[in-house]
């Protein structure tokens, strides 16, 4: 039997259903993930199955016994509350049953206060806040007041496992978490015994958590096994299918509308029952709610940056205590899109004023490039105002905008971000936290600008505008500096990240080609190679006695900064390469090339071979390096 089952459930803000309809059940062991585009009444589902709402319509059924645990988007603790008071929240019955049988109040059945203590496990319940705290390494004395919104988070978090609930409901729940935080979120998720049903956007922690995606697309919600990569498959399909069926539908209502309008002799001759069927046909297109737009993304680069976007030499820059930044050292180049990487509180933000300039380090030199005009994706976020119309935050005092060359009306311009001309006039306050980010970005790239700064701007988005930002970045021309935990949106769109690696001297951050899967493989397979080497080195021995002069042996010296680097791109330059190789081997022995002419049969081999001279000489070089 299901846990919960929603059946033919409504609701309604205004004119648009949210919920149409809808059925749902979740079984035991599930991890369900609810998915849908911003605004469409996903955070509005998961407190219906919460119990703390309620649908206008339709009905929702719990099994007998089962405890729901709903963890928000921005979770609330009373005031004043230490970690452990706000964790042990969480087990507000048993806390309430143990001091009602302790009291030993004659007017309670303490056989029956007793026997549901033993059902909740709650004779030991300190100990279980004290063992989960400990999971997640959380302080128990700490005020949560103090601390910091991924930590906050946790918190939460280890509310809900402390009551080992069977549905546990999460919205958000990689919001202010950090990269190490969210994969360890992932494990621990994967780990739980109950149902679980949870709101994300981030699809590499779906493909990992997942075993079912819940879609709500236009008021319905539409169920696909498995975790977002297989579903991602399956939708494509399926809009397809819907778009063709919908073309054929179009194209018969245009027949019949023609023939409704033809001549008077048409008209006397004409069918009741095809005039009846014309009046259906025109009743159900007019209830079809088709596919919502896609988000239109264009930015305006301005006028070209120096070549040089900033070259920072032996960087160290701290407020008291171990430095945040120590002895960095980088070449950043127009065009270049670089992701920060690195937990929160690392540093991040500090890196990145330094490297544009607006901080000045405590030693090493910087140098910034020139004609740079920069768009800070979180300043704004602190600028808008909820009072302010839509309109007025993206073009005060004009209803025109311009974008390049081209000149538009303020209103063309929202819709091209998905708002309706008639909500140019609302405020910025009506609007849901996706709206707003939306909002956001139609301001960013209403402005001319050389250099985006992009910190955490896929909070909130959808997945369909996360990838459609993932387009627009990859082909914009300018330079990128993108701070985002999402892993799969950051691998889309940098050329290199710059990588804390504190856990190994403070301070210390070191850039890396390719993403953040590219950066985890060329650390693991640099710690492993360290490892290896200080394995194998010998024991050190006596001194021996003087001998005569001999030829002598040229010492090891240390690398310079440009080889080094050279030395550490080379292990993914090799695997591009080899990947490619790959490829174009599996063409040239299939089929299908050779039917696309000798120009391109030609091309292919040629490619191939060439690869080939390529990666010798990268060995070569990778060699001659590793040896000096």
């Amino acid at each position: 039997m299901a846990l919960l089952t929603l059946t033919n459930a409504h609701l309604a803000f205004g004119h648009v259903a949210l919920l149409d309809g809808a059925d749902f059940s979740l079984e035991a062991g599930e991890r369900v993930a609810l998915i849908g585009r911003n605004g469409t009444g996903k955070s509005s589902l998961l407190k219906i199955l919460a119990g703390q709402d309620k649908p206008d319509d339709g009905e929702l059924q719990v099994q007998g016994g089962v405890q729901r645990f709903y963890v928000p988007q921005e979770p609330q603790f009373a005031e004043g509350a230490t970690v452990f008071d706000a964790v042990s929240e969480g087990l507000a019955e048993i806390k309430s049953l143990r001091e009602r049988y302790e009291r030993h109040d004659p007017a309670d059945d303490l056989d029956a206060v007793q026997t549901r203590i033993e059902a909740l496990d709650g004779w030991n319940w300190e100990r279980r806040v004290d063992e989960t705290l400990q999971r997640l390494h959380l302080k128990p004395e700490a005020l949560v007041a103090s601390l910091s919104g991924g930590t906050k988070k946790r918190v939460a978090l280890a509310q809900a496992l402390a009551a080992n609930p069977d549905v546990l409901l999460l919205d958000e729940p990689t919001n202010h978490l950090d990269l190490d935080a969210i994969t360890w979120l992932g494990e621990l998720l994967k780990a739980f015994r109950g149902a679980l049903v949870l709101i994300t956007h981030d699809r590499a922690f779906l493909d990992v958590v997942s075993t079912r995606i819940l879609e709500l697309d236009r008021g319905q919600l539409r169920s696909y096994p498995g975790n977002f990569s297989e579903f991602e498959g399956a939708k494509q399909r399926e809009l397809e299918a819907e778009a063709q069926a919908n073309a054929r539908f179009d194209k018969l209502l245009a027949q019949e509308e023609i023939w409704i309008r033809k001549g008077v002799e048409a008209r006397r001759t004409r069918s009741v029952a095809r005039v009846q069927r014309l009046q259906e046909l025109r009743s159900e297109r007019a209830s079809r709610r088709d596919v919502q737009g896609k988000v239109r993304l264009d930015i305006d680069r301005g006028t070209t940056s120096g070549k040089l976007v900033a070259e920072l030499e032996n960087v160290t820059k701290g407020y008291g205590g171990a430095p945040l930044v120590k002895d960095f050292t980088a070449s950043l180049m127009r065009g270049d899109k670089i992701g920060l990487v690195g937990p929160n509180g690392a540093g991040k933000t500090t890196l990145l004023k330094l490297i544009l300039g607006q901080l000045q380090p405590d030693s090493g030199v910087i140098r910034t490039g020139t004609n740079q005009t920069i768009a800070y994706f979180d300043q704004m976020r602190d600028a808008l105002n909820p009072e302010a119309t839509l309109a007025d935050t993206i073009s005060p005092g004009s209803e025109w905008i311009e974008i390049g060359n081209q000149r538009k009306h303020v209103k063309s311009y929202l819709s091209d971000f998905l708002f309706s001309p008639a909500r140019a006039n609302s405020p910025v306050k009506s609007l849901s936290g996706g709206e707003r980010n939306r909002l956001l970005l139609a301001r960013l790239f209403a402005r001319p600008a050389n250099i985006l700064v992009m910190d955490e701007p896929t909070n909130d988005l959808d997945i369909e505008t996360l990838e459609l930002l993932e387009e627009l970045l990859t082909d914009y021309n300018g330079t990128v500096f993108l701070v985002s935990h999402d892993r799969r949106f950051v691998d889309n769109v940098v050329t290199s990240v710059i990588a804390w690696e504190g856990d190994e001297a403070p301070g210390r951050w070191r850039e890396y080609e390719g993403g953040i899967e590219d950066w985890l493989v060329q650390r693991d397979r640099s710690r492993a190679a360290a490892a290896a080497a200080a394995k194998a080195a010998p024991a050190p021995t006596p001194p021996a006695p003087a001998a005569a002069p001999a030829a002598a042996v040229k010492p090891r010296v240390k690398l310079s900064y440009k080889d080094q680097r050279e030395l550490d791109e080379l292990p993914g330059r090799i695997a591009a390469l080899e990947a490619e190789q790959a490829t174009l081997a599996a063409q040239l022995a299939g089929t299908e090339l050779y039917g696309q002419g000798a120009a391109r049969i030609a091309e292919v081999t040629a490619r191939h071979g060439a690869i080939d001279e390529q990666l010798l000489g990268l060995m070569e070089r990778w060699e001659a390096l590793s040896n000096r």
